[in-house]
């Protein structure tokens, strides 16, 4: 994994950090740009909270380097370890963690203690930010009789009101409910590029991820896997794994058993069920040796249902399927297919309309079809 710039506001080199016999964090390294908001991605487990961690210096690491704005905040190898409430970041945590014994106001101005502000320098910041947040009506409010959507306002206000360099954020949405999670995503967003703060977020939400980001860090088993922007994620996933993880998609083991290195094109052998068919896909990495082991993906909503026995166009591919059943999902109809014994979910608009136990094909082009080395 490539160290980041000197440039970054935020650096993380080579970071390792193990609990016992368990390495949470392996050699773990990128960079933020001033203003770039890039998110954690992983289930539970793969290390992004314990990344969090050392950044905000919570978790002391076994090797590698942290830097915020130029200056070094953690490196064992010369026995520096700068404390957290030094390293000039606003956090905002799952849990809210407002006081209840406290208004509104008074939560957001705890943070500016330590800054030895006047007492109307320290009104105004309040003001200021709580208005940002939407909250101005509840500034005497007790913190306690506000929604939990208010209550997550008031942890992003007390985080933001000293003015942090880099905002750290700890899966803050995941105790709230669906409808209130997707408007506080925007709204989260929003303030983030209002107010031009280097942010870090943790979340296992892929679709959390792919609205708030600029760029996404995939990991797994304490390293990352991908990093890159929202779109190349989905659409250009390196691995099985990130492409199962990121939104759905269909996938087969596959054979190479020929390779056009100008179209970055392969033909393969993909084990569909019980058969071996012949699928024409496009990879991003290094051309693939002949013979290579591999799979195919096929996201659920690139694939087209036509009628069976119908001719596929040039560049298209086609595996005779079977319907199962249909989910109205709303906005989509999920279509349940087997293909010779494997299960095959179609993501089709609401106006596909298909009788269970009917032989159709599936098409789908080879532009739409990627090659994975694992």
């Amino acid at each position: 994994m490539k160290a980041p710039a000197a440039a970054d506001l935020l650096e993380v080199d080579q970071i390792e950090k193990s609990f016992k016999e368990t390495k949470a964090v392996d050699r773990v390294s990128f960079g933020l740009r001033n203003g770039e908001f890039v998110t954690l991605l992983g289930p539970s487990g793969c290390g992004k909270t314990t990344t969090l961690r050392a950044i905000a210096g919570f978790e002391t690491i076994d090797s590698g380097r942290i830097a915020i704005d130029g200056q070094i905040v953690s490196d064992p190898a010369k026995g520096l370890h700068v404390a957290p409430e030094s390293r000039h970041f606003g956090m905002v945590f799952q849990s809210y963690a407002v006081w209840p014994h406290m208004t509104v106001a008074q939560n957001v101005a705890y943070g500016l203690h330590h800054m030895k502000l006047s007492r109307a320098e320290s009104k105004d910041r309040v003001l200021r930010v709580l208005s940002m947040v939407g909250l101005e009506k509840e500034v005497d409010r007790p913190a306690t009789m506000l929604s939990g959507g208010q209550q997550q306002r008031v942890a992003l206000a007390r985080a933001i009101v000293y003015e942090p360099k880099v905002l750290l954020f700890d899966e803050p949405l995941s105790n709230l409910d669906a409808k209130l999670r997707e408007r506080m995503r925007l709204e989260l967003r929003r303030l983030q590029a209002e107010l031009g703060i280097t942010s870090v977020y943790v979340t296992h939400d892929q679709e959390e991820a792919m609205v708030v980001s600029d760029r996404v860090i995939v990991m797994e088993k304490g390293r990352i896997r991908q990093i890159g922007n929202p779109q190349e994620i989905y659409d250009r996933p390196v691995s099985r794994y990130v492409a199962e993880f990121i939104g759905s998609a269909n996938i087969f083991p596959a054979k190479v058993r020929e390779v056009d290195a100008g179209s970055r094109s392969v033909l393969v052998e993909a084990q569909v069920g019980e058969r071996a068919l012949p699928l024409r896909a496009v990879f991003y990495q290094l051309p693939p040796p002949l013979g290579t082991d591999g799979f195919v993906c096929i996201r659920n909503e690139n694939i087209s249902i036509a009628a069976s026995g119908a001719s596929a166009a040039p560049g298209r591919n086609v595996i005779a399927g079977i319907v199962q059943r249909q989910i109205n999902m709303g906005s989509y109809m999920e279509c349940l297919l087997v293909a010779n014994g494997h299960e095959i979910i179609v993501r089709a608009p609401r106006s596909v309309v298909l009788a269970e136990g009917s032989a159709v094909d599936l098409l789908f082009a080879q532009e739409s079809c990627l090659y994975l080395e694992n």
